[in-house]
C-alpha cells in the first residue's frame, strides 16, 4: 500500500552553523530512510531572538550541491524569494539545478517578508506582490516555453531565451508558497502546487482542511479544475531534546507539534493526508541527522498503511 500522502524534509537554517559535510550527511540520511523530499529555505539572514545575527548558506549553491549528492529525491527551495534574484537569472538557476538533478526539483516560489534581510542585501522591500507577478510572468514563461519578453514596471527582459531549457518538457512543476488572497490570484491559474506554512494554520489538520477547501474554491474560480492543484504542507514535528526550532522569531508555543511516538507522529501525517495535503515537509525540532534517520520508523508505519 503506498503511503497516503509525499514526505518530506526541511534542513536547518539557522539553528546552528551547520558544515556542509553535515548538511550532505543529513541529506543523504533523509533520501536513505524514504522521504520523498528535502528543501531549503531561501533566506539571507536573521536577528534571532538572543540577539546573535545568523544566515543560512545559499539556496541555489545548496540545491545544486544536494543534486549531485543524492539520486531519487525531489529537492527544492521552500520557498524561492523572487525578490532576490533577477527573474530571469531565477529561470536559469532553476533549469540547471532541474537538469543536475535528474528532474527532480520543484520551483516553490513566493514574494518574501523577512525586511531586515532585504534591507541588508540591498533589496527593495516596496511593492513586494506587485513585483512578484512581473517576476512569476518572467520565471514561469521562460520555464514552460522558453523565452519571455516583458516591458514591465519593475522588470523588463527583451526577447530572453533559456537555453538549455530544463530537462523536463513544460520545465519543473511551480508551487506557490502563499495563501493570501492577492498571491492565490497571480498564481493559482498557472502552478502545480500551493504550500502553507505550519504556524499559519496553527499546525492543525482540522484547521488545514477549512484553508484547503478555501484555497480549492480559488483555484476553480481562477479556471482550475476541483484538485487539480495540489495542496502542501510544512508541519512541525518534535522530537527528543527538541525545544523549539529556531527559526529567526521566537518560536510560537501556542502551536502544538506533532510529537511522541512513531505512530502518534504517524497518525498526525495520515490527519494530514485527509484534511487534503498531498504533501507535507516536515520542520523537525531539533533538527540533526540523527532526529532525520528517527524518522525513517514513521515512514515505514506509513508506508504499512
Amino acid at each position: 500500500m503506498p503511503r497516503p500522502l509525499r514526505i518530506g524534509v526541511q534542513l536547518p537554517e539557522v539553528e546552528r552553523f551547520v558544515p556542509w559535510p553535515e548538511l550532505i550527511a543529513m541529506a543523504r540520511a533523509a533520501e536513505a530512510v524514504g522521504f520523498d523530499s528535502i528543501w531549503l529555505g531561501d533566506h539571507l539572514l536573521y536577528d534571532l531572538p538572543d540577539g546573535q545575527t545568523r544566515g543560512p548558506w545559499e539556496v541555489w549553491t545548496s540545491l545544486a550541491a544536494l543534486a549531485a549528492v543524492t539520486e531519487r529525491v525531489t529537492l527544492g527551495p521552500l520557498v524561492a524569494s523572487t525578490s532576490f534574484h533577477a527573474p530571469a537569472m531565477l529561470a536559469k538557476q532553476a533549469a540547471t539545478v532541474d537538469a543536475i538533478s535528474g528532474g527532480r526539483l520543484v520551483l516553490g516560489l513566493g514574494a518574501g517578508w523577512n525586511e531586515r534581510e532585504y534591507r541588508a542585501f540591498g533589496f527593495p522591500y516596496d511593492y513586494r506582490v506587485s513585483r512578484f507577478e512581473e517576476a512569476f510572468t518572467i520565471v514561469r514563461s521562460l520555464l514552460r516555453e522558453g523565452r519571455a519578453d516583458l516591458d514591465g514596471t519593475y522588470y523588463t527582459v527583451e526577447d530572453c531565451v533559456l537555453d538549455p531549457r530544463p530537462v523536463r518538457p513544460g520545465g519543473p512543476p511551480l508551487m506557490l508558497g502563499s495563501v493570501r488572497p492577492r498571491m492565490l490570484g497571480i498564481g493559482l491559474p498557472y502552478v502545480d502546487s500551493w504550500n502553507v506554512w505550519w504556524s499559519d494554520y496553527a499546525n492543525d489538520p482540522a484547521e488545514y482542511a477549512r484553508l484547503v477547501a478555501r484555497v480549492d474554491e480559488a483555484a476553480v474560480a481562477a479556471g482550475r479544475r476541483p484538485g487539480e492543484v495540489e495542496a502542501t504542507a510544512a508541519v512541525l514535528v518534535r522530537l527528543p531534546g527538541g525545544g523549539g526550532r529556531l527559526m529567526g522569531e521566537a518560536y510560537n508555543r501556542d502551536v502544538v507539534p506533532a510529537q511522541g511516538s512513531p505512530e502518534q507522529i504517524a497518525d498526525h501525517l495520515r490527519a494530514m493526508a485527509a484534511a487534503g495535503a498531498a504533501e507535507v515537509q516536515l520542520v523537525l525540532d531539533p533538527i540533526t541527522q540523527e532526529t532525520v534517520e528517527l524518522l525513517g520508523e514513521t515512514l515505514r508505519l506509513l508506508d504499512a498503511g
